[in-house]
C-alpha cells in the first residue's frame, strides 16, 4: 500500500516529457505522475506505440537518435522537464550496436534537443550495474563507487549507460547551459506489474518443476526494487531540481553541496535486502509452490557453474537456443548485491513507498493475469482473482 500523500500545495512540475514512455518504467512513471497529478500536462515519447495508454496524456511517435527530427519536435512540445528512460532491453541482447546508438547516442541527442529548446529540468535513468564487474560482491555499495566500463566491464550494455550517465551528469550547469540541471537515478532488480525480464522468467521455474533446487548457501543479499519506488524516486529528482532551478531563477541562493541534486547519481532500492532465493521462493509461494526448506536440494556454486558450461555447449552444439541454466545466471544468483541508500533518502527524501512483498504480490498476480510465463497454465490468463475467488 502507498505511503505517499501529496500536499495539496505542492507545486506542479509543468509540462514533463518521458521518453520510453510505453515500456516497463517510462509507463509506470507516467501512471504515477498522471495519479497524484503532478504535472500540467504529461507527454509520452517512444519509438513505438503504447497499447495501454495513460488518459489525459499525449504522445509523440520518435527516434532519440534523430537530431534532425527530435529538434523540432522538442520546440514544438516546449517541455519544462524531461524523464529519459527509453533503452533497449539488457538481457539476452547482444546487439552492441543497438546498445551504442540507443543508450549513448539517443542520451547525447536528447541533452541537446533539451538544453536548445530551454528545458529546465533532465533526470537520467541509469542502473545499480554500473559499478558491478559481474564478480565482486556489492556490500552496501553507495554513490563513491567508481563506475566500471570498457575492458573492465563484461557487459557491454552497462558501458553504454555509464557513458550516458556520465554525459548527462556532465551537461548539469554547463557553461553554455547554465541553467539546465540534470541528475541519474540508478534502480537495483526492478521487478512489478507489466515486469518482463524478472518475474516471469523466475516464475517459470515454479511451473516447469525446479522449485525444490537451489544453488548456492542462499547466504548472498540481493536489492530488488518494485517498479512504483522507482517512479517514485524519479519524481522526487524531478521535482528536485526544479525546486532548485526557481530558487536561483528568483535569485536566491544554491543548495549546500551535502544537500544538492543536481549533477547528482543516486542509488534507488527496496531498503530491504533479502536473500536471493528468499525472494524466489516469495514469489513461487505467490504463484502457489508449496515446497519446504526441508525439500529444498542444494548445490554448490561451482557444480552450478559446471552444469551450466556443459548445457550452453550443448544447446550450442545442437542449436537448440539458450539452455535454462546459464553461467551467468549461476554467477548472478551467487552474488552478494545490496546498496546504501542514505544519499536518496537525505537529498532526495525518497522512502520506499510499496513494500517487497506487497510488489511481489501485485508483480506475481499480473504476470499471470498476462499469461507472459512460459508454463503457466493459460486457465489463469486474463483472470484477475482476489481470496482464491475469481473476480
Amino acid at each position: 500500500m502507498s505511503t505517499y500523500q501529496p500536499s495539496p500545495s505542492t507545486k506542479s512540475l509543468g509540462h514533463v516529457l518521458v521518453t520510453g514512455g510505453s515500456g516497463f518504467l517510462g509507463h509506470h512513471i507516467i501512471a504515477l505522475l498522471a495519479s497524484r497529478a503532478a504535472c500540467t500536462h504529461i507527454t509520452s515519447l517512444d519509438i513505438r506505440a503504447d497499447s495501454n495508454a495513460i488518459p489525459h496524456t499525449s504522445f509523440e511517435q520518435a527516434d532519440i537518435t534523430d537530431y534532425a527530427s527530435l529538434l523540432p519536435l522538442f520546440a514544438r512540445l516546449k517541455p519544462d522537464a524531461v524523464i529519459h528512460t527509453a533503452s533497449p532491453h539488457a538481457m539476452n541482447n547482444k546487439d552492441h550496436a543497438l546498445f551504442d546508438r540507443v543508450n549513448v547516442t539517443g542520451t547525447e541527442v536528447l541533452v541537446r534537443c533539451a538544453q536548445e529548446t530551454a528545458v529546465k529540468a533532465f533526470v537520467y535513468t541509469s542502473s545499480s550495474s554500473v559499478v558491478d564487474d559481474t564478480v565482486s560482491d556489492l556490500i552496501n555499495a553507495d554513490e563513491s563507487y567508481p563506475l566500471i566500463m570498457g575492458a573492465a566491464q563484461p557487459g557491454y550494455y552497462t558501458t553504454t549507460k555509464c557513458l550516458a550517465e556520465q554525459h548527462v551528469l556532465a551537461a548539469n550547469r554547463s557553461a553554455a547551459h547554465p541553467a539546465f540541471l540534470t541528475a541519474a537515478i540508478r534502480p537495483s532488480g526492478m521487478f512489478g506489474e507489466g515486469d518482463v525480464q524478472l518475474l516471469p522468467p523466475g516464475l517459470s521455474a515454479y511451473y516447469r518443476g525446479q522449485t525444490r533446487v537451489q544453488i548456492g548457501a542462499n547466504e548472498n543479499l540481493f536489492d530488488f526494487t518494485e517498479i512504483t519506488n522507482v517512479a517514485h524516486a524519479h519524481h522526487l529528482a524531478l521535482a528536485a531540481l526544479l525546486a532548485t532551478h526557481d530558487r536561483e531563477t528568483a535569485g536566491l541562493a544554491r543548495p549546500l553541496d551535502t544537500e544538492r541534486v543536481d549533477g547528482e547519481a543516486f542509488f534507488i532500492t527496496n531498503d530491504s535486502p533479502v536473500y536471493f532465493f528468499d525472494f524466489a521462493r516469495l514469489c513461487w509461494a505467490t504463484a502457489g509452490d508449496k515446497t519446504q526448506p526441508a525439500q529444498v536440494w542444494s548445490l554448490s556454486r561451482d557444480l552450478g557453474l559446471l552444469i551450466a558450461t556443459l548445457m550452453e555447449w550443448l544447446f550450442w552444439a545442437m542449436r537448440w537456443g539458450k539452455p535454462n541454466l546459464t553461467r551467468q545466471q549461476v554467477k548472478y544468483t551467487c552474488m552478494t548485491r545490496y546498496f546504501c541508500i542514505d544519499k536518496a533518502k537525505k537529498r532526495l527524501g525518497y522512502r520506499p513507498v510499496v513494500g517487497l512483498a506487497e510488489g511481489v504480490r501485485r508483480g506475481v498476480k499480473d504476470a499471470l493475469f498476462r499469461g507472459v510465463v512460459a508454463g503457466q497454465p493459460m486457465g489463469l490468463k486474463g483472470k484477475r482473482e482476489e481470496g482464491g475467488k475469481e473476480q
